[in-house]
């Protein structure tokens, strides 16, 4: 922590210290003083020599095993710019979609459904990662180009997954944000590649992934150089089997106080059930979530993936109008475009 005085030599000096000892400096501006933040193995052992070096107040070690994405070590919030839309400035977005896009047709006319209702993103998977081969996987290229006249059509920006390093160059020219899905939460390799791509990340929690372990994920991603990652709980494995998943809701405060990153909640794979998607979604809400990662589909009896969990565009809009009057009622702003009654 450097004096709020401190010269820019002072800070270089530091800086230069920190590197000769084999640890990598950051500078981290804060609203009243500079603070170094100092990453590597054993950083606290170089603390008795940089704490006595001109413009130094203190050395203070970070107690947590993830640094960038620590509130200790970044109090401020983060605030995520996806194509236009912001996420984490206390406003809440809503990104819908397909869960898998099958068509232009149907894109195009879900990403217009969506984007009547409310919604700020669309979401769509051109590359589905599915526990069967034989499952519906995807269009891949094809759909990555559905996606972008979707994009063209409504001007939502969009949010697709990738699944290799291989794929991030592709789907990062195509997309405006990258979804690493819960199968690749863990998968460091891509972490590290996603890092490395300069496009927002949607980050969702792993299937049995702790929080600390989730959030050790996002270190991965800001350590590689990228800092605008968003985290999505979309419920953890447990032995209850009357739902796809157990939604841990009490993740959203709880990131909220260990974390400056901004978190979505994903009611649709938490539930896997429709019926219980528009509750949750509320209750995520509540809870304090950034925004939402609802599924939507124009026949979802007819979908190629997740129908039972995904809404119809009528239920999407209706529950639009719910989360509507939470946020006013919460006094928050729901970034999107206004709904029909709206206009």
């Amino acid at each position: 922590m450097m004096n709020a005085q401190a010269t820019p030599a002072e800070v270089a000096n530091v800086m230069q210290h920190v590197r000769d000892r084999g640890y990598k400096p950051i500078e981290l501006p804060g609203a009243d003083r500079l603070a170094i933040g100092v990453l590597g193995s054993n950083p606290s052992s170089i603390r008795d020599a940089v704490v006595a070096l001109p413009g130094v107040v203190a050395a203070i070690p970070v107690s947590k095993p993830y640094k960038m994405v620590g509130l200790e070590w970044h109090p401020e919030r983060s605030v995520v710019n996806v194509g236009g839309v912001p996420i984490g400035d206390g406003s809440l977005v809503v990104a819908a979609g397909p869960c898998a896009v099958e068509s232009e047709a149907q894109l195009l006319e879900t990403a217009a459904g969506v984007a009547a209702a409310g919604a700020g993103l669309l979401r769509g998977g051109a590359y589905k990662p599915r526990s069967s081969p034989y499952s519906f996987r995807g269009l891949g290229a094809q759909g990555l180009e559905h996606l972008r006249a979707a994009r063209e059509v409504t001007g939502l920006p969009v949010v697709t997954e990738v699944l290799t390093p291989s794929d991030v160059a592709v789907v990062a020219e195509a997309a405006d944000m990258l979804q690493v899905g819960t199968r690749n939460a863990q998968n460091f390799s891509l972490l590290e590649a996603v890092g490395e791509a300069r496009k927002p990340v949607l980050l969702k929690r792993g299937l049995s992934n702790t929080v600390e372990e989730w959030l050790l994920s996002a270190e991965y991603i800001v350590a590689h150089g990228n800092n605008d990652v968003v985290l999505c709980e979309r419920g953890i494995r447990t032995f209850e089997s009357s739902t796809r998943n157990t939604l841990d809701l009490s993740a959203v405060p709880l990131v909220k106080s260990l974390s400056h990153l901004p978190i979505l909640v994903d009611p649709s794979h938490a539930t896997g059930h429709r019926h219980l998607v528009p509750s949750m979604a509320l209750a995520a809400v509540a809870a304090g979530a950034d925004g939402l990662l609802i599924e939507v589909h124009p026949s979802p009896d007819d979908a190629l993936s997740d129908g039972p969990q995904s809404l119809t565009l009528e239920q999407f809009a209706s529950l639009m109008d719910d989360v509507r009057r939470l946020v006013t009622a919460l006094r928050h702003e729901l970034v999107g475009v206004p709904s029909h009654e709206a206009r």
